[in-house]
C-alpha cells in the first residue's frame, strides 16, 4: 500500500509507476528515443534585432532587394523568418524567425552581418504557453 510519505518521496514519473502498479495496469510509456513532447515539437522563435551600418543605410534604396535576398539564405539555412518589423529606438529593424534550433540562426546572422549591412543581436524567444510550462517545472 502506498503512503503520502512514500508518494511525496517520489518523483512525478515514479509516482505514476507506483500507481499504476498498484491498480495493475501497464505503466505510462515513455515516448521512443528521438520523439519529443509536445511543447518541443514547436519549432523555437528567435528575435532579430538589426541595425544598418554605414554602408547599408547609405544604400536604404536596395533594401527591398536585399530582404528578399535575406529570405532565400534564411530558407537556404533552414529558417523560416516569419516577419520583419522597421522599428523607432535601438533597433532599426527586428525579424521574428523559427527554426528547429539555434545553429541555424548562428548562421543567417553571421551570413546576414558578413554583407556588411547589418549588424545583428539575436534572443531566443519562448511564447507564453512554453514559459509557463517552464515555471511548472521550477523545483
Amino acid at each position: 500500500m502506498l503512503s503520502a510519505s512514500t508518494i511525496s518521496q517520489r518523483s512525478v514519473f515514479s509516482f505514476y509507476h507506483a500507481v499504476h502498479a498498484a491498480i495493475r495496469l501497464p505503466p505510462p510509456r515513455r515516448p521512443p528515443v528521438g520523439v519529443r513532447h509536445e511543447m518541443e515539437n514547436i519549432m523555437p522563435t528567435f528575435i532579430v534585432s538589426l541595425n544598418w551600418t554605414e554602408q547599408g543605410i547609405r544604400a536604404i534604396k536596395d533594401g527591398a532587394k536585399r530582404a528578399k535576398a535575406a529570405r532565400e539564405m534564411a530558407k537556404r539555412l533552414g529558417v523560416e523568418i516569419k516577419e520583419i518589423y522597421l522599428t523607432t529606438g535601438d533597433s532599426d529593424l527586428l525579424a521574428i524567425l523559427d527554426t528547429p534550433n539555434g545553429d541555424n540562426v548562428a548562421k543567417f546572422a553571421l551570413a546576414l552581418s558578413a554583407g556588411g549591412n547589418v549588424r545583428t543581436r539575436t534572443c531566443r524567444a519562448w511564447p507564453q504557453a512554453e514559459y509557463l510550462k517552464l515555471l511548472a517545472e521550477l523545483p
